[in-house]
């Protein structure tokens, strides 16, 4: 496959993402705000998306990849009607979900490498945003410039959650369900060119996932400071605490932040923790709340809109992000942009988000539930440290990460991605073995592959 031509003023861009609803994580806040700033300088960009989709600006194009939607609320896991199989993509998202694997990136790949396939004139460069699957590194192998964003490695997910998993059964299950990281792992050594947004996640993709770092560009993402912003004349309630989880899992920590909530309760009767994000009931989270006693300290809001977030930072006196660990973490520039006292772990690329302890933010231990809470507690009594935290916070942001920059990075990594694949088409990666094999696999027989 012949690499298109672009011209030096403008790139069409096709950015793939196997789920992009900004509500859905991550990776569907990057898609929006990035897909904005590359259209603001003057990119073409379509989005290839899964369910569920993306808000997307109406300069750019999307191409809605349909699915069977298996983890749709309200019902997920859910066994869909015969009439919904449509094609053998279909019979395999189905089976790998029965099996207990988490089949998305790799149906969403088979669906969107044919469309991409068909249209690939159109384009100047992919963007994969983390879906990471084999039939998009073809069209990459064949000559396609190709840039993927893995934002922190996933296999860190894996340990974590195998970690936390009690008894033989829950393990084989978190087993299963990761069984699509060493297809990905292979699939990230083949591409040429790799995003990741700090340092650390930088060298932990080397530790992990056997990526050459000589192939990661490290581009911070941002955040819409029009957005998150500090409301004037709002009153702080005092003893709040508030905290962004996208996902109930042990990465997040969470657990970790309920039990600083019951040292804190203690020494501040009236202290309240508010937890944004969907918690899944009767989760590790929640039994612990009702076994501490903490229910009706502890309100859990589940997902809200932007603007209900900021208005949630603009009344709570601190906010904390207790994960073990992060790649990133738009929850603490979001927060650090609406300006209110910020309490980070040690986990991940935290500190090299957040800054020094004390500068504009402070630093617990990750996992130390004792820390945080003295953390936390700093901040409830002291005023003078809760208004310079605020102030710096704020700055910090709007000098460091904003997505204008995010996007002329990025710009330049494809770039250099075109110029690599016109001059070394079909020279991808290192010899890895049984990997060529796999890329013309037959789909017809993933159920009873490998996931």
């Amino acid at each position: 496959m012949e690499a298109s031509k672009g011209d030096e003023n403008g790139l069409r861009i096709a950015l793939c993402v196997y789920r992009g609803n900004p509500f859905s994580g991550g990776q569907g806040v990057y898609t929006k705000y990035l897909t904005e700033a590359l259209l603001d300088l003057g990119h073409a960009v379509t989005v290839f998306s899964g369910p569920p989709y993306p808000e997307l600006d109406s300069r750019a194009e999307l191409v809605k990849i349909k699915s069977l939607d298996l983890y749709r609320q309200p019902d997920p896991f859910r066994v869909p009607k015969l009439e919904e199989f449509e094609s053998v993509f279909d019979l395999i998202e189905f089976g790998l979900m029965s099996t207990g694997a988490f089949p998305e990136p790799r149906v969403f790949g088979y669906r969107a490498g044919r469309l991409i396939a068909g249209r690939a004139h159109e384009f100047d460069v992919i963007h994969d945003n983390q879906s990471l699957n084999w039939s998009l590194l073809r069209l990459h192998l064949d000559g396609m410039p190709m840039v993927a964003s893995i934002h922190h490695p996933i296999t860190v997910d894996r340990r974590l959650d195998m970690k936390a998993a009690k008894g033989l059964k829950a393990k084989f299950g978190a087993f299963r369900w990761y069984g699509f990281v060493r297809h990905q792992c292979e699939v990230a050594r083949r591409i040429n060119s790799i995003l990741t947004v700090s340092e650390t996640s930088r060298r932990d993709l080397a530790s992990s996932m056997g990526i050459d770092p000589q192939r990661v560009r490290v581009v911070p993402i941002g955040v819409d400071t029009t957005v998150f912003r500090p409301l004037p004349g709002v009153e702080r309630v005092p003893f709040t605490v508030v905290t962004t989880a996208s996902a109930d899992v042990p990465l997040k920590g969470l657990v970790h932040l309920v039990e600083a909530f019951s040292l804190l309760v203690r020494a501040y009767p009236q202290a309240r923790l508010s937890i944004i994000g969907a918690t899944r009931p009767g989760s590790a989270v929640q039994r612990l709340v009702d076994r501490l006693g903490l229910r009706s300290r502890v309100e859990f809001l589940g997902k809200v809109s932007q603007e209900e977030i900021v208005s949630l930072y603009s009344v709570s006196q601190v906010a904390c992000v207790p994960s073990l660990y992060e790649g990133f973490s738009l929850p603490a520039i979001e927060a650090m942009a609406c300006g209110i006292p910020l309490v980070a772990t040690d986990g991940g690329a935290l500190p090299e988000v957040v800054g020094d302890d004390g500068a504009a933010a402070l630093i617990a231990r990750a996992g130390d539930a004792a820390s945080i809470a003295e953390q936390i507690a700093r901040v409830f009594d002291s005023p003078e440290l809760a208004s310079s935290l605020s102030h710096h916070a704020r700055l910090r942001v709007l000098a460091r990460y904003s997505w204008r920059s995010a996007a002329l990075a990025t710009v330049e990594v494809y770039r250099a991605a075109i110029k690599d694949a016109r001059g070394t088409t079909g020279k991808t990666g290192p010899p890895l073995g049984a990997v060529p094999m796999a890329l013309d696999e037959d789909p017809t027989e993933a159920v009873g592959g490998r996931s």
